[in-house]
Formats: structure tokens, C-alpha cells, sequence
């Protein structure tokens, strides 16, 4: 067992290596979503797929990365491998959320060759020291719609190319035409080319990474704090969930329409706390829809980590430790567990938002310190043609809290994300900024307000597509403790409203106004 400073030691090398990760894969990506907006993530895993140490970034894609880790296991995973995959129901969360994941080997094997023709993957070899994985949101990966988030997809294959895990290199060597077979369905190809050449370069950071540690401290030794430092965050979680008051607590939510249909669909949960143990039963949620608001259950348990991981002290390594706690149960092919072939994108992005809005009700009853509602959207704005590809979310307002006001213009939940600077969009796309500003007031009144939202307007300088995912647009975030709600969001195309879940052909000069939703106010005003 590790003492306390060799703990902290342990905790904080293992956090860099994910950390570096990132910041190498923003520093070399080509597309503005990865590279500015920071739309990606990384983490390293043990041989049996549980989280060793993530870098400080999205929500959504941390929480369900174990499920692509156990895909790959799954599929028979060896030192050297390198493997990607997107698919929602065998390791993903949406398809645009592609995952590249290197099998650890005990010696480096770069720089990476490029096979031509294909080179036969062998399959076999030694078994992996550990997982050195990193997923990004590619701004296109095909299907109907630039942007492959079409409202109202039905089926996967409207969203773009699924991608099940695919061994595309071994020993130092890339599959070129198995990578190239799959670019070639996505819009922008040699963008998305560059992208993954950015994503293998950090994967194959962390694998350094990992092999400089194993030889400064020795296989057994490192894998000794693995296991410490597991059952250290374990031990802490339980120790904060313990703190909450144990019973049955139960909450329900809305997503405002599926795309196809307008009728509210309910996510329910119970939520039972004993101790320092959580299970949360999501029976009673309304069943897998037409429209793509499902998500798969790994997006479920996603949410469910990131609203715990909030009840737990900072200093606590978050780790698989953490997930030892909670247990996700869900009906099969319920809205949030749903199956092939379910369209998903919108699940990813404003389902899982709502998970974790319901999931944070359901534990204030048990007196968790937990804010007022924020704005509960990712609001998803797509623009594009075959020739380019913009995809943002935008912040809003963060709900209040005992500690004071909640904080304006942030991602909000499940997203962790920045938005593209006016300068580099109007620089690299035919769009312009008309307005970028708070939207004053829109925070619910309280002891303590609720953040503001944004405003922002573009104009698009030629033809193209629209796609908007966004959701609280008819009912604001709710406040606590007698606060008031945020205002909710509102859509504009031409200065006209449009829903919370559209597509739209523009012409040169069209302008696209989003208004996001306030977060709410806590205490009495």
C-alpha cells in the first residue's frame, strides 16, 4: 500500500500522460472542432478495460470510453494493435465520436508504415501492458445531412459510416486501405485524414508514456499503484456517497421531442442509496423513439458517473474506482438503453443531458449538494455542404447554488467544451458572425440568480445545410430551494422561430440566431 505522498505522486503521473495525450492530439488536429473547440478526450486503461487516469475533458465521451476498451478486449486485442470504432452499440456514443485506441506493447514500434497494399492484421501476439485511448468528434463521418447529425435520423445509416472496432494497424504498421475504405464515405476526407493522423500521434504518446513509467519503476511496482489508487477512489466515492441519506428517491424529466414527433418523452429514475453504494433504475422511461434522442446504455452510465464524480472531494483521482460504486439499470430498448438499429446522435448530445438533470434531482432529495438546474442542452448547431462542415455547441447558463450565482455562457453537463473564436470560423468558413453576446436576464431569479445564457447570430455567405439539435426550448431549467427557472432557449431562422429539432436548406444571406436557455436560480428571491 501506498503512504500519502507516494500516492499523490503516483496519481498525479499516471493524470499527465492523458493530459499530454490531449494536449497533442488540439496542438496537430486539422479540423477547428478538435483543434479549437477541443471537442475530444483521452484516457489510459488497464488490461482488463478499467480506468487507470483521464485527462480533464468531455463528460460524455469519458464515462462510456470503458465500454470501447471491453469492444476491443472483445475482439481480441494484442500489444501493438491499434484499433478505432464508433459504433454506439459495440463501444461508442454517437458516430461522430470516433475512438482510436493503441494496445500497449513493451516496446515502441513507430514510426508508423503505410501498408500498400493492406497489410493482413495477424491477430495473436503478446497481451497488452495497457490502453492508450483517445476519442474526437470528426465533423463529418457521412450520411444524410453534412455534419452526420441529421434531426430525425431513423436509422444509423442516415447519421454516417458505423464503424464496429476494426483492427487498422499492428507492429508498426497502418492498414491504409482498411483506414482509406472507411475516410472515403465521410465528407471532407482528407480533413478527416488529418484527424486521425493526429489521434494516432497521441494515442501513441501515451503508450510512450506508459512504457517510460514501466521502465523507471518496474511492471509489478506500477501495477501496485494501479490497484492502490483504485481502491483509494473507490474507498473515498463511497465514502461521499455515504454522506447522502440512504432510501429510494425518485425523479422524472422531459426531452422535448425526438425530431420526428413533438410529444415530451420521460426519462424516470429511482435512485436508491445505501452504504456509500448508488443504484440508479431508469424503469419506467419512456421506450426507444423514432427519432435519434436514444442513447446506447453506455451514455446512460456516463451520465450517471458525472453526476457522482460532482458529489466527490477534487482531490479524489477519478478512476474506475469511482464507477465501483454505481450500478445503471435500464429495460432493454428503452430511450435510454436503446438497440440497433436506433439512430442515436441526438441521444448522445441532449439525452444525456437529461440524465444527468434527472439523475441530480433525484439525489437533492437525499441531501445532496447539488446547484439548480443549468441549461440542460448541448445546443447543436450543424452547418455544411459537401465541400465543408461547421458543427459547434453552445454554451448557456450553469444553475445557482448555496456558494452563489451560477456561472454565465458555459458548457453545461455533459459537455466540456469551448466554442470557435469569430476568427478562426470566419477564417476557414463562408459564414459570418452577426452577433456573439450574453443574453442579459435570461438567469432564474433567486438568493442567488442563475447564469445567463448566449445569443449567438450567423449569417451564412452561401448556400448550404442547417441542422439544429438543441432541447429546453419550451420549458426553462428548473431553480431549487424556491428560485426561479432559467428561460428557455428559442431557434430563429430569417428572425422567424423554428423548433428544437430541425433541418433547413439556406440561401446566400440567410442568418441563424440561437438564443440558449438560462440556468436556475437557487433560493428565494
Amino acid at each position: 500500500m501506498l503512504d500519502p505522498i507516494e500516492r499523490e505522486v503516483m496519481a498525479q503521473l499516471f493524470a499527465a500522460i492523458p493530459e499530454e495525450m490531449g494536449a497533442l492530439l488540439i496542438r496537430s488536429a486539422r479540423s477547428p472542432n478538435i483543434r479549437e473547440r477541443r471537442d475530444c478526450s483521452a484516457a489510459l486503461f488497464t488490461t482488463d478495460g478499467e480506468l487507470i487516469a483521464q485527462a480533464a475533458h468531455i463528460p460524455v465521451h469519458l464515462g462510456a470510453m470503458p465500454d470501447a476498451v471491453w469492444a476491443v478486449i472483445a475482439a481480441g486485442a494484442r500489444a501493438g494493435d491499434l484499433w478505432i470504432l464508433n459504433d454506439p452499440y459495440t463501444g461508442g456514443t454517437h458516430l461522430p465520436d470516433i475512438t482510436v485506441i493503441e494496445a500497449v506493447a513493451s516496446q515502441a514500434l513507430r514510426p508508423v508504415r503505410v501498408s500498400s497494399p493492406a497489410v493482413a492484421m495477424r491477430g495473436g501476439g503478446a497481451p497488452p501492458q495497457a490502453f492508450a485511448v483517445v476519442r474526437a468528434h470528426h465533423a463529418d463521418v457521412g450520411g444524410r445531412l453534412p455534419g452526420s447529425m441529421p434531426p430525425g435520423a431513423r436509422t444509423l445509416d442516415e447519421e454516417g459510416v458505423v464503424i464496429p472496432p476494426t483492427r487498422v494497424g499492428q507492429d508498426g504498421t497502418l492498414d491504409e486501405e482498411a483506414l482509406g475504405s472507411i475516410v472515403r464515405q465521410m465528407r471532407e476526407p482528407e480533413v478527416r485524414r488529418a484527424d486521425f493522423a493526429a489521434q494516432f500521434a497521441a494515442a501513441a504518446r501515451g503508450a510512450d508514456r506508459w512504457r517510460e513509467m514501466v521502465a523507471r519503476y518496474g511492471r509489478d511496482v506500477l501495477e501496485d499503484a494501479v490497484d492502490d489508487l483504485l481502491e483509494y477512489a473507490q474507498k473515498r466515492a463511497r465514502a461521499a456517497l455515504a454522506e447522502l441519506r440512504d432510501g429510494v428517491y425518485q425523479a422524472e424529466d422531459f426531452i422535448e421531442g425526438d425530431g420526428i414527433h413533438d410529444s415530451p418523452l420521460a426519462i424516470r429514475v429511482a435512485a436508491t442509496v445505501k452504504d456509500g453504494m448508488l443504484s440508479l433504475d431508469f424503469t419506467g422511461t419512456a421506450s426507444a423513439t423514432e427519432g435519434n434522442v436514444n442513447c446506447p446504455l453506455a451514455v446512460t452510465r456516463s451520465a450517471a458517473l458525472y453526476v457522482v464524480r460532482t458529489l466527490i472531494p477534487p482531490d479524489v483521482p477519478t478512476n474506475g474506482g469511482v464507477a465501483r460504486c454505481v450500478e445503471v439499470k435500464a429495460p432493454d430498448g428503452c430511450l435510454v438503453n436503446a438497440r440497433p438499429p436506433h439512430a442515436v446522435a441526438a441521444g448522445n448530445v441532449e439525452t444525456s443531458q437529461r440524465i444527468a438533470d434527472v439523475v441530480m434531482l433525484a439525489l437533492a432529495q437525499a441531501h445532496a449538494p447539488l446547484p439548480a438546474q443549468g441549461q440542460g442542452t448541448m445546443n447543436n448547431l450543424v452547418l455544411g455542404t459537401d465541400r465543408w462542415t461547421y458543427y459547434e455547441t453552445l454554451g448557456g447558463g450553469q444553475g445557482a447554488s448555496s456558494a452563489g450565482p451560477g456561472p454565465t455562457a458555459v458548457h453545461v453537463g455533459m459537455s466540456n467544451t469551448r466554442n470557435t473564436p469569430i476568427e478562426v470560423l470566419e477564417l476557414e468558413l463562408p459564414v459570418r458572425v452577426e452577433r456573439y453576446a450574453i443574453r442579459a436576464g435570461s438567469g432564474g431569479n433567486g438568493t442567488h440568480r442563475g447564469g445567463d445564457g448566449v445569443v449567438r447570430e450567423l449569417r451564412v455567405l452561401e448556400p448550404c445545410s442547417l441542422s439544429l439539435i438543441t432541447d429546453r426550448r419550451s420549458t426553462g431549467p428548473r431553480g431549487a430551494h424556491g428560485g426561479g427557472p432559467g428561460l428557455p432557449g428559442a431557434n430563429f431562422v430569417n428572425g422567424v422561430m423554428v423548433g428544437s429539432k430541425v433541418s433547413r436548406e439556406l440561401v446566400a444571406g440567410d442568418v441563424v440566431r440561437l438564443e440558449t436557455p438560462g440556468g436556475g436560480g437557487w433560493g428565494a428571491p
